[in-house]
C-alpha cells in the first residue's frame, strides 16, 4: 500500500473571529445569555466564543422576522428568486472558506465537506430561486401563500447542508426565517449570515440565533412562529411534537434512522463494498439515513466480509485537513461516549467486534471503523441509532427474510438495495417501509429528490417540489 505524504488544506483560508454575536434583523448583535465555546473536535482547540440567545433574544429575532415578512412575501417571486441566486453563487465563490470552517467547527473530512457538502448546499439554493416564481405550477393550488415566520433547528453533523435544506425553500415560498444551529457547530451558519448580508438581503428576512437546546426551545415555542421545522434525535422531536400539539404551527420533522443496507447474492460485490462503505463510514457514520444494518445474503456473507475488512484496511482516519483523511473525528466527546457505549453493548450481548489497526490521535475525539458479526435483532447495536461508524451484519437467505428483517425497527428513513435485477429493486422499495430507497448505491442525495421518513424517523419531506409544501398554506 502507498504511504501517503501529508496533504493540509489550509487554515489561512478562514478568518475565525474570537467571538460572535447572534444575527438579527441584518445586523450581529449580543446575545444576553451566557456564551458558549465552540471546539475542533480534531484537536480540542477552541475556536470561537459564541453567544447564546435567551429567550428574549429569540423574541426579538422573531420580532425581526415578522416585520421582514410583510414586504419579503409581497415581493414577486421573480425578484426574490434573484437573491436565491446571488446566495448560491456567493456560496460557490466562497466554498473553499466554507469547507475548511465546516471541517474545523464539525470534525469531517475536508474531502467530504469541499467534494459533497458545499457543492449541495450551492446546488439547493439555486433549485429552489428555480421554484420562486412558479409556485403556481408546483401542484398546490394557482395561488399557494406562504405561511409567515418559520422557526428552523438543525443538527450537527452537516450545518451547513441543513441549513441550505430549510432556508432555501422558506425564502423560496416568501416565508422569513429564524433558525438556530447546533451548539457544537455554529460557525458555518454565522459566515452565511454574512453571506446574506453580501448579497443585500433585506434585513429580517434570515435570523441567525445561537445557543443550545433551551434557546431551541424558545424558538420553537414562541407562539408568533408560524411554521417548525426539526432535523435532530428523534427524542427531542417527539418533544417539539408534544409541545407544538394544538397550536396551529405546521411542523416537519426529520429524525433518526436504523438504515438497511441490504444485498443479495448477485450483487456487483466490489461495488457493494464501496456502497457499505460510503453508507455507514461517510461522516464518521454521523448521518440519520446512514447504512447502519447491512443485511447479506447468507452464500455470500464470508466472500463480502472479508471484501469488506481489506478494504476498511485501506481506510485513513486523521486530521480532518488533510486531503487524504476518509474519516475525521467524532463530533463532540458526548457523542463519542454514546458510540463507546452502545459498542460496549453489542460486545456484552455476544456480537463479535472488529476494526482494522488504526493507530488514534492523542487529541480529539476519535472513534475507529467498526463492524460487528454475529448479531441478533434483539441486540441494541441493532435497534438503536448509534451515529458513529459502527456497523451491525446480520443474513438472510430469502428476498421476504430480507425484507422482514429489514422492516423491524422503529424507524424509516431509508435503505439500499444491492442486485442486478431491476424487478427485485422494484419489489424491494415497494415493501420496504422506508422515505427513501437507493438501488446499487447509497447516500446519493440531489436538491430535485424528496428527502424524509417514516415511523420515528418522522413526517413531511425536504427537497425537492415536495420540500415546498411545508412552507406553502395549501
Amino acid at each position: 500500500m502507498f504511504e501517503y505524504a501529508p496533504a493540509p488544506e489550509s487554515r489561512d483560508v478562514v478568518d475565525i473571529q474570537p467571538s460572535y454575536g447572534l444575527f438579527i434583523d441584518g445586523e450581529f448583535a449580543d446575545g444576553t445569555g451566557k456564551s458558549f465555546k465552540t471546539i475542533n473536535p480534531a484537536s480540542e482547540e477552541v475556536l470561537a466564543e459564541v453567544a447564546t440567545a435567551s429567550e428574549e433574544d429569540v423574541d426579538r429575532a422573531v420580532q425581526a422576522a415578522r416585520k421582514a415578512f410583510g414586504t419579503w412575501s409581497a415581493m414577486p417571486g421573480s425578484e426574490r428568486a434573484k437573491y436565491l441566486f446571488r446566495i448560491a453563487r456567493i456560496i460557490q465563490e466562497r466554498s473553499r472558506e466554507l469547507a475548511v470552517l465546516e471541517s474545523l467547527d464539525n470534525g469531517k473530512p475536508i474531502r467530504e465537506s469541499r467534494d459533497v457538502d458545499l457543492p449541495l448546499v450551492a446546488a439547493h439554493f439555486f433549485y429552489y430561486a428555480g421554484w420562486a416564481d412558479k409556485l403556481g405550477y408546483a401542484g398546490y393550488g394557482a395561488d399557494p401563500r406562504p405561511l409567515g415566520v418559520a422557526g428552523q433547528v438543525i443538527p450537527w453533523n452537516f450545518p451547513l447542508l441543513m441549513l441550505a435544506w430549510k432556508i432555501a425553500p422558506a425564502l423560496a415560498c416568501g416565508n422569513t426565517v429564524v433558525l438556530k444551529p447546533a451548539e457544537t457547530t455554529p460557525l458555518t451558519a454565522l459566515l452565511f449570515a454574512e453571506i446574506c448580508r453580501q448579497a443585500d438581503l433585506p434585513p429580517g428576512v434570515v435570523n441567525i440565533v445561537t445557543g443550545a437546546g433551551e434557546t431551541g426551545a424558545a424558538l420553537v415555542n414562541h407562539p408568533d412562529v408560524n411554521k417548525v421545522a426539526f432535523t435532530g434525535s428523534t427524542e427531542v422531536g417527539r418533544q417539539i411534537a408534544r409541545s407544538v400539539a394544538g397550536s396551529g404551527k405546521k411542523v416537519t420533522l426529520e429524525l433518526g434512522g436504523k438504515a438497511a443496507n441490504i444485498v443479495f447474492e448477485d450483487a456487483a460485490l466490489d461495488q457493494a463494498v464501496e456502497g457499505i462503505v460510503n453508507g455507514i463510514f461517510f461522516n464518521q457514520g454521523h448521518v440519520c439515513c446512514a447504512g447502519s444494518r447491512l443485511l447479506v445474503q447468507e452464500s455470500i456473507a464470508t466472500e463480502l466480509l472479508d471484501s469488506l475488512k481489506r478494504r476498511l484496511g485501506t481506510l485513513r482516519l486523521g486530521d480532518p485537513l488533510d486531503k487524504n483523511t476518509d474519516i475525521g473525528a467524532i463530533n463532540s466527546a458526548a457523542q463519542l461516549a454514546k458510540i463507546r457505549e452502545l459498542s460496549d453493548a453489542g460486545e456484552l450481548e455476544g456480537a463479535d467486534r472488529w476494526s482494522p489497526a488504526c493507530s488514534l490521535p492523542d487529541k480529539g475525539f476519535w472513534f475507529p471503523p467498526t463492524i460487528f458479526t454475529g448479531v441478533a435483532q434483539s441486540h441494541r447495536i441493532a435497534r438503536e441509532e448509534v451515529f458513529g461508524p459502527v456497523l451491525s451484519v446480520l443474513t438472510f437467505r430469502t428476498p421476504d427474510e430480507a425484507v422482514e428483517k429489514a422492516n423491524n425497527t422503529p424507524f424509516g428513513l431509508s435503505a439500499g438495495v444491492w442486485t442486478e435485477k431491476g424487478s427485485r429493486i422494484l419489489w424491494m422499495a415497494s415493501k420496504l417501509r422506508a422515505g427513501v430507497v437507493w438501488s446499487n448505491t447509497f447516500n446519493r442525495f440531489d436538491p430535485t429528490s424528496p428527502f424524509g421518513g417514516y415511523k420515528e424517523s418522522g413526517y413531511g419531506r425536504e427537497g425537492g417540489r415536495h420540500g415546498l409544501e411545508a412552507y406553502l398554506d395549501v
